[in-house]
């Protein structure tokens, strides 16, 4: 029996604190519904197994090499491409390469750090919560940038609010030294990563594949090439 209920332990996966206060929330209503009809308490029930599964917060092994650059998100790589950096970020006025991530409210929406290295600033942005899909959602959406300045290469980070998603969460204050894989925040209920590297980075992720926050490779520093074609047009 103990073996039993340990197996079951260990594949429930654990759940961020963020996630404590809707889980309870949740929890009650399925209470006080179910008292009134069981088909309410089945449909609340599974709407609290689903907010369960929102928050959870997995442990990740991330790749140990200072020039690897780590998905931040779990989700859909959306983008790939030669871009302007936001203006909030004060990157220098020139190309990066961006590689986007969307994440559904499926995904595990805890970010974690693309690079190891100090968070040389932090800037909210408000704005608007058009899809996160979409392209225009960079500059319209209200966001939340980090820049990191690593070993290799100084790298940004932005949290972006989506159509559904109406928090983003920063547990990370400048001058933080983070970890490649550290957990530094998430956005609540479908949102959006971009990844802003030096412009001549080979993306090692294509459009539509999948990654993984704190284990997916999206580049590496040390391979540069010609990234001419990538450029946004428009």
């Amino acid at each position: 029996m103990n073996s039993i209920f340990a197996s079951i332990t260990k594949a429930i996966p654990p759940v961020n604190k963020e996630g404590y206060p809707f889980i309870a929330i949740a929890g009650l209503i399925t209470l006080v519904l179910g008292l009134f009809s069981t088909s309410l308490f089945w449909i609340c029930l599974g709407l609290t197994i689903w907010v369960v599964l929102f928050f959870r917060d997995p442990a990740r092994v991330t790749p140990v090499n200072p020039d690897f650059v780590i998905s931040p998100a779990d989700g859909i790589v959306s983008y790939v491409g030669l871009v302007n950096p936001p203006l909030e970020l004060d990157l220098p006025e020139e190309h990066y390469l961006r590689v986007s991530i969307f994440m559904n409210v499926f995904n595990c929406h805890v970010n974690r750090a693309p690079i190891a290295g100090r968070i040389h600033q932090i800037v909210y942005t408000p704005g608007k919560f058009i899809n996160a899909e979409l392209d225009k959602a960079s500059e319209h959406n209200e966001r939340n940038g980090l820049v990191i300045v690593g070993e290799r290469a100084t790298i940004g980070v932005v949290q972006i609010a989506g159509l559904i998603a109406r928090r983003i969460v920063c547990w990370s204050i400048p001058g933080d030294e983070l970890n490649a894989g550290e957990r530094f925040g998430m956005i609540r209920f479908g949102s959006r990563l971009d990844v802003y590297m030096p412009a001549d980075t080979v993306p090692s992720v294509a459009v539509g594949q999948t990654a993984i926050a704190g284990e997916t490779v999206l580049a590496d520093l040390s391979a540069t090439g010609d990234n001419s074609m990538l450029v946004r047009v428009g």
